[in-house]
C-alpha cells in the first residue's frame, strides 16, 4: 500500500483539479513534459500535508522525574503550506517547557511540531497549537514556543521580500506570568541565534 492511500486523500480529484489548473494558464497538460504533473502534485500534497491525518498525542510517552529545570530543543526544522495561498513556509522552531515531575522524550517535541505543522496552517496558530498541546498532555510549569519562518507568499509574490522572517512566541504557565522565568527562556532560545 502505497503513502497516499495510507492517507484519507483523494488522489485522483487533486489529479484533476491540476489538470485543470494547467488548461487554465494556458498549459497542454498532455505535454510530455506535464504529462505525470497531476499525479506529481497530488502525491506532494499527500506527503506536505500528512499532519492532517495524525494526531499529535500519539508521540507522547511520559517519563517521571524530577528534573525542575528548563528543557529546550531549538532548531526544529519544520515546513508547513499557508492556507491562505497554499504556498510553503519553511523555518525553525523552539520549543521549551519547565517540568513538574513528568518528561518526554527530547525527538518528541519535533514530531509533535511536524503534527501540527504538516498541515494547511498559519504560523501564529502553529505556534499556540504546540505550546498548548505541552500543557494540556505534560502538564508542565510552563511551556515556551518560538516559531521563526520565511513565507514564500511575501518572498515570492506579492511584496517580493526576500529574506524576511516572521517571528511568533506563546508563552504558557511561569513563562508568561514570572518575568525572570520568561527572561531566562528566552535567553536560552536566542543564544547563539
Amino acid at each position: 500500500m502505497s503513502d497516499e492511500s495510507k492517507l484519507n486523500v483523494d488522489i485522483a480529484k487533486i489529479e484533476s483539479a491540476v489538470h485543470q489548473i494547467l488548461e487554465a494558464i494556458g498549459e497542454d497538460p498532455s505535454r510530455e513534459g506535464l504529462l505525470d504533473t497531476p499525479k506529481r502534485v497530488a502525491k506532494m500534497y499527500a506527503e506536505l500535508l500528512a499532519g492532517m491525518q495524525s494526531d499529535p498525542a500519539e508521540h507522547i510517552h511520559v517519563f517521571h522525574e524530577e528534573y525542575d529545570e528548563i528543557v529546550l530543543l531549538r532548531d526544529i526544522p519544520f515546513y508547513s503550506v499557508c492556507e491562505h495561498h497554499m504556498m510553503p513556509f519553511i523555518g525553525k522552531a523552539h520549543v521549551a517547557y519547565l517540568p513538574d515531575g513528568k518528561v518526554i522524550g527530547i525527538s518528541k517535541l519535533a514530531r509533535i511540531v511536524d503534527s501540527y505543522a504538516r498541515r494547511l496552517q498559519v504560523q501564529e496558530r502553529l505556534t499556540i497549537q504546540v505550546a498548548e498541546f505541552l500543557m494540556e498532555h505534560l502538564k508542565p510549569k510552563g511551556a515556551a514556543v518560538v516559531i521563526e519562518a520565511s513565507h514564500s507568499c511575501t518572498t515570492l509574490r506579492g511584496i517580493k521580500k526576500s529574506g524576511s522572517v516572521m517571528v511568533t512566541s506563546a508563552l504558557r504557565g511561569l513563562f508568561r506570568s514570572d518575568p525572570r522565568s520568561r527572561n531566562e527562556v528566552l535567553s536560552l532560545i536566542n543564544r547563539n541565534s
